[in-house]
């Protein structure tokens, strides 16, 4: 959601918290590098099967 530009308010309330210090310190966090580095790896491992 922070990648879309939602502001932290709404996402803190969206997860039913009270202000926005947990929501920033333990949820907002940018996976996408990581995810994407996990990926191109799977990819490799796991190559895509032609369609028969």
């Amino acid at each position: 959601m922070s990648a879309h530009d939602v502001p932290i308010e709404q996402i803190s309330r969206l997860v039913g918290h009270t202000n926005t210090v947990v929501t920033e310190t333990v949820y907002r966090k940018q996976i996408r590098p990581v995810m994407q580095e996990g990926a191109t790896v799977m990819d490799a491992i796991f190559p895509l099967m032609q369609e028969l």
